[in-house]
């Protein structure tokens, strides 16, 4: 028997339907969850009490049968098998460009393809959907002839943004899905847990190959009481982000509980559950309330509310144990009482950086930021619900009634979620107050928060001016939205957006600081007010952008041999048994270094299908700390060849050239933000061996693994890490128990020699642990994850 034919009876247990394109999720197989669940609970786990979070994960157990003991948090892996996967179309790309090297002929669990992260903000909604279908026709139509080979749900630019389509469609409580965005934990506000990974992750659980987690710890958040009536979500994850910081959800779930769980709304738990990615955590989730079977019946899935409404205590929430003595249970609890919650701002450049509201005109003049606010952005995949865009809506009414506008100077641009979301919005009148203040309305689409944003022509960004935006995203890394490494992204919620907008400053608080009317008159606005869910419904809206759910298994892709934006994939070269030696060292990063620094979005989106010509901004945002923090540019280690000094990716690509490997030294928190893959394939792409860190973010840690990247972190990160950071041009690094890597001795050693003039002058021993399973140990070996699976196929039909 072929191992797809075997994956399509799996995935048929685990769902009411089989496997195929689907408009909307099926309803789970609640009884094989608890079965599974049951039988974990019996054996390995001894009938202790379990979180919500461990309850999915253990009903997801690919083979519990073959485990003799309880997982350990942080050091044991997990086999799982995910019941979904979704893409959005700059990381499907490469997705699917791996799979069609896996041998499969169909995926083997539902999956869904997401057209929103090639359409540019410019003119707006339906002109820079037509834009977008001139600029990238080439990447929709691959896309689409894949979707339509291997019985993907294909849904076109304009139809929505990935995380907000999801929730519409197919997040349903208790399952698990995968998803090639950061931001995938969005589901978890329908009680799904919903994790981001990599490409390579994605084709694992498409191809039907147990997807390896290391255990994660529960970290859980007690929420008491009620926002008050400026209150919303957002300022939950905000405040969260400032006590935690980018890193200190790293290896953990965030779980939801308490009774202020209650009196949240599921779109409103789903914006908490999406920003958790930017402390670094595996995924959050929530229990199941009354509200997301309301979201669920809106949402014509009540099928699916009503058999989760029997599964609400004994699978859909945590164990009453652990309710009542929440801190034995969970790692770490924190508690946030919503009735005392005030809004914030954070930012500039880092989305932990949080400062309350009322304390915001103060730090704005001792920071010295600039207290003019050049645009205000409603919208992407974190607050572009109905509730979060009626209650904006509200106060531009507010405002509209007293003949004003958004202040001289400041650009006000809205983002539906949606199509079905700008339908509603357009009928129920949300459009038309927002235009009338002065709003041009954007495409259905990821825009301005991806980078997606032609401003161009604007001065701030042509003359590299400081200026502040202020927006209702997940993420502000510098640079990010505009290309200008000097705007400055304040993240908060739609109602604070919209007081920056009519007040036109950082300083100006909504909630105590008056307006001017177009009479000359003071006037203060009310608190904002607005709908859970449309009292009429959800419009559907243009039956264009309903997704496409052909399945021709003998549908040819295209792929232009002459192509700059697709290209074939080869595989990497398999590891050669021996030690690395004679690895020089191409950068030693210091500071923060995120996704968007080592594989920049923006221009290079474009690129995404082809590794070769992305590889050439490989690292270009990176700080190089032997050169006084300099940006992209490094010393040639290697005598004669060319750059001697010159940009990161030349330099490799000379290494590569060469036949040099090479290294990178990274600091803290290395790959945080986004879960692109291209991260890792670039440096391998371009010769990369080793990536040696002071720490990791999960998701980038994972994709070098997947890639047959060995990523080590040194056992003295405060110490050793200072040895590569004077003149590591000069530095020869060699290791001892690459060979013989397994799991039980995590322990790898480098000998590092430091080379002038040809003679050894210095040697310093640094000892490196590495945190590779078994099976991760195989993807090295076999050259990367997909190598081993596209040799367990041929072994499979052979």
């Amino acid at each position: 028997m072929i191992r797809n034919q075997q994956a399509l009876r799996n995935i048929a247990r685990r769902y009411a339907t089989s496997s195929g394109p689907q408009a909307r999720a099926s309803v789970p197989n609640y009884e094989l969850f608890n079965q599974r669940l049951n039988k974990a609970r019996t054996t390995i786990l001894e009938n202790k009490p379990l979180t919500l979070a461990q309850k999915i994960l253990y009903a997801h157990l690919h083979d519990v049968e073959s485990m003799t003991s309880a997982p350990i948090p942080g050091e044991s892996y997990l086999k799982l098998s995910p019941d979904r996967v979704a893409m959005q179309d700059a990381s499907a790309q490469m997705a699917i460009l791996q799979f069609m090297l896996s041998g499969m002929k169909q995926t083997a669990v539902p999956t869904s393809i997401h057209c929103d992260h090639l359409v540019e903000a410019y003119e707006g909604a339906d002109l820079d959907v037509a834009r977008s279908w001139q600029t990238s026709r080439e990447i929709y139509e691959f896309l689409q002839a894949a979707s339509q080979r291997y019985g993907i749900a294909f849904w076109r630019p304009g139809s929505g943004i990935i995380h907000q389509l999801v929730l519409e469609n197919y997040a349903a409580p208790g399952t698990l899905m995968l998803g090639t965005d950061s931001h995938t934990p969005n589901a978890g506000g329908l009680g799904m847990l919903a994790i981001g990974v990599g490409g390579a992750d994605a084709v694992d659980a498409m191809a039907d190959i147990p997807w390896e987690l290391k255990a994660p710890r529960v970290l859980g958040v007690q929420l008491r009481g009620k926002l008050n009536p400026w209150g919303n979500p957002k300022d939950v994850i905000l405040a969260l982000a400032g006590k935690l910081s980018v890193r200190g959800g790293t290896g953990s779930i965030i779980e939801y509980f308490g009774d202020g769980v209650q009196s949240l709304s599921c779109t409103g738990m789903a914006t908490i559950c999406n920003m958790g990615a930017e402390v670094g955590a595996t995924t959050s989730v929530f229990p199941y309330t009354s509200s997301m079977a309301r979201y669920l019946a809106a949402t014509k899935r009540a099928a699916i509310a009503a058999a989760a409404d029997a599964q609400q205590a004994a699978y859909l929430s945590a164990d009453k144990q652990v309710a009542a003595d929440p801190a034995r249970y969970y790692d770490e609890v924190i508690d946030i009482d919503l009735s005392a919650l005030e809004p914030g701002y954070n930012g500039p450049f880092t989305p932990d950086l949080h400062t309350p509201r009322s304390l915001m005109a103060d730090t704005v003049k001792a920071e010295g930021w600039s207290d003019k606010v050049s645009a205000a952005l409603i919208g992407s995949c974190t607050n572009s619900s109905y509730q979060d865009l009626s209650r904006a809506a509200s106060l531009a009414r507010q405002a509209s009634a007293r003949g004003l506008k958004v202040a001289e100077g400041t650009e006000f641009l809205v983002s539906p979620g949606s199509e079905q979301i700008r339908a509603t919005m357009e009928r129920d009148g949300i459009q038309e107050a927002f235009e009338a203040i002065g709003a041009k309305v954007l495409a259905n689409a990821c825009g301005p928060c991806i980078g997606q944003w032609n401003r161009d022509e604007n001065p701030v960004v042509k003359n590299k001016e400081t200026n502040s935006i202020v927006s209702s995203f997940n993420r502000n890394f510098r640079a990010r939205n505009d290309g200008n490494p000097n705007t400055m992204n304040f993240l908060t919620s739609p109602e604070m957006v919209l007081g920056a907008a009519l007040g036109g400053r950082l300083s100006f608080n909504p909630l105590t600081d008056s307006l001017t009317d177009a009479k000359g008159e003071l006037f203060k606005l009310e608190p904002p007010s607005g709908d859970e869910l449309p009292t009429s419904g959800y419009a559907a809206g243009r039956s264009e952008y309903q997704p496409l759910l052909e399945h021709q298994s003998d549908k040819p892709i295209p792929i232009s041999p002459t192509s700059t934006r697709l290209q074939t994939l080869e595989a990497f070269v398999p590891w050669n048994g021996q030690e690395f030696t004679n690895s020089r060292v191409l950068v030693t990063v210091q500071g923060k270094c995120t996704t968007d620094h080592i594989s920049a979005a923006g221009k290079w989106l474009k690129y995404k299908g082809h590794l070769e010509n992305l590889a050439r901004n490989t690292l270009i945002g990176a700080a190089n700390a032997a050169l006084d923090g300099r940006v992209n540019e490094v010393r040639n280690a290697v005598d004669g060849l060319q750059p001697a000094v010159g940009s990161i990716p030349d330099v490799a690509m000379s290494y590569k050239n060469a036949r040099v490997p090479w290294l990178v030294i990274a600091d803290y928190n290395y790959g945080e933000g986004s879960a692109r893959e291209h991260a890792a394939m670039q440096p391998r792409f371009l010769g990369c061996n080793m990536v040696i860190a002071r720490s990791f973010a999960r998701i980038h840690e994972t994709n070098l693994k997947k890639q047959g990247v060995l990523p080590l972190v040194f056992a003295r990160p405060d110490e050793d890490y200072f040895i590569f950071a004077k003149d590591p041009h000069e530095l020869v690094v060699s290791t001892q128990g690459v060979v013989g890597l397994n799991e039980h001795t995590p322990v790898v050693q480098l000998t590092v020699d430091r080379v002038q003039n040809g003679e050894v002058v210095e040697t310093h021993k640094i000892e490196c642990v590495h945190t590779m399973s078994a099976d991760q140990i195989g993807w090295f070996k076999a050259g990367s994850a997909l190598n081993l699976i596209a040799s367990q196929q041929k072994a499979a039909h052979e």
